[in-house]
């Protein structure tokens, strides 16, 4: 195996991949809280957790991925109230769609995505645990962390303890101890629907101890990676580091790893700002394909733009390897292009750096297509599966048919030619060339017939 590097935001170095079990890792990513469909910005760290799982696996480790999906939380309870709907019915819709969101994105599913209403017995177990070592208490039905029965805290965000804010507002300050205490357990309150019994009152656990829970459960303490969203880093990643920590006494992960947002217009991609573009209609409009493109042009701990221009750019690249596969043939690859192949692997071994990677892709394909005679295209399809764009290189990787994503931009080629806005109508014809179809206009009205 390879050495392996990346980013480890405790230590904010370059962090040489040892697993705590040799040939095995363990990742566990923060997945969605389930009150609204996802946005393209929540797709990132799915995208970006599942990739690293299959290029850990073509390296040979044995790798567990677990994902999970944040079902009982405060803004569940609001956008429930809000629809005039249950919490729980709601949770169970929303997760649901992001099921069927992500599983459109073609990347199979994680190994594990349990359910925060599912683990509520390991949660109060964890609580308890804590409140016997001294590093929690129970106040009037509620359970907060004594941040400070914990000396390193802070160490995850590099922030000065004094300086934190947990976001919680007035809720439960006069229960508090400190202020910087943040909540393992919140007592039922009047328009909470969903709560469970535990030793200290019916209530629901805290966000935050919910994934250590989760992970736990399914990794044991001490496991290998544990992602997500930079956003994530404080409070809700410092939280899980520190109360894990204090109640089994080794660390909850031996390396974190934070993916940048997703920015439209200057800003994070956020369903609280309203900049939003759901990912299953970002699928529908530019077709998985272009979308994984796009994610993998952009290095995982940067930020990326979400814009028409960076997603056009990301079809006409799904399209530059569509067309090279029609030149290559099936079988072993030049010798002289295995340089190309082990650059690529060397770029994902260093900080997981796929913009480097998919560079090499068009190397490769730009050293094909100067080659006279037939070129094998095994060392291509090889490092073209770590992207899960594999089958664009298949005989049939046109389809046959348009896509829904196609079918969608002919009809607003046909909508702006109607309005005479030939402009529109041009830059759309583009848009459908760069995925691979050429409109051919008939009596019969227009088709879509794949580009040769």
């Amino acid at each position: 195996m390879r050495e392996i590097t990346l980013h480890d935001t405790k230590t904010g170095t370059l962090t040489p991949l040892a697993p705590r079990d040799p040939g095995r890792v363990g990742i566990y990513a923060c997945g969605p809280t389930v009150y609204g469909r996802i946005h393209v910005g929540n797709a990132r760290p799915y995208v970006v957790f599942s990739l690293l799982k299959r290029f850990l696996v073509h390296e040979g480790y044995d790798v567990t991925f677990v994902a999970n999906v944040t079902d009982v939380n405060d803004k569940i309870y609001d956008a429930a109230r809000a629809a005039g709907v249950a919490s729980d019915a709601l949770a169970r819709e929303m997760t649901a769609a992001y099921l069927a969101d992500t599983e459109a994105l073609g990347l199979g599913r994680p190994d594990h995505e349990p359910l925060a209403s599912a683990t509520i017995d390991e949660i109060v177990s964890l609580i308890a645990t804590l409140i016997e070592r001294g590093h929690a208490y129970a106040a009037d039905g509620d359970v907060y962390f004594d941040v400070r029965s914990y000396p390193a805290y802070g160490e995850l965000s590099h922030r000065d303890v004094d300086q934190m804010d947990q976001g919680e507002g007035i809720e439960g300050a006069s229960l508090k101890r400190d202020p910087l205490d943040f909540a393992l357990w919140k007592a039922q309150k009047e328009g909470e629907d969903t709560a469970w019994d535990a030793p200290w009152g019916r209530g629901r656990p805290g966000w935050h101890i919910e994934c250590s829970a989760m992970a736990e459960t399914l990794l044991g303490a001490g496991f290998d990676i544990h992602g997500g969203g930079s956003d994530l880093v404080f409070p809700h990643h410092e939280n899980e580091a520190a109360q894990t920590a204090a109640a089994r006494g080794i660390p909850l992960a031996r390396l974190w790893m934070h993916n940048g947002m997703v920015r439209l217009e200057g800003e994070k991609m956020a369903k609280s700002v309203g900049n939003i573009f759901l990912l299953h209609e970002a699928v529908a409009v530019q077709g998985r394909d272009a979308l994984i493109a796009y994610f993998c042009a952009g290095h995982y701990r940067q930020p990326i733009a979400y814009s028409e221009e960076r997603l056009a750019e990301a079809a006409r690249s799904v399209a530059r390897i569509r067309e090279a596969g029609r030149k290559l043939v099936p079988g072993p690859s030049p010798a002289e292009l295995a340089p190309l192949r082990e650059a690529f692997f060397a770029a994902l071994a260093d900080d997981f750096n796929t913009p480097k990677a998919l560079a090499v892709v068009f190397d490769w394909v730009r050293e094909a297509n100067r080659r006279s005679e037939p070129t094998g295209d095994a060392d291509l399809r090889e490092m073209l599966d770590v992207f899960a764009l594999e089958h664009l290189l298949d005989a049939d990787a046109d389809g046959g048919a348009p896509d829904a994503a196609a079918q969608e931009l002919l009809a607003a080629r046909e909508a702006a030619r109607a309005a005479r806005d030939f402009a529109a109508a041009d830059r759309l014809r583009d848009e459908l060339a760069a995925l691979g179809w050429e409109v051919r206009d008939s009596a019969d009205g227009p088709a879509l017939v794949p580009r040769t």
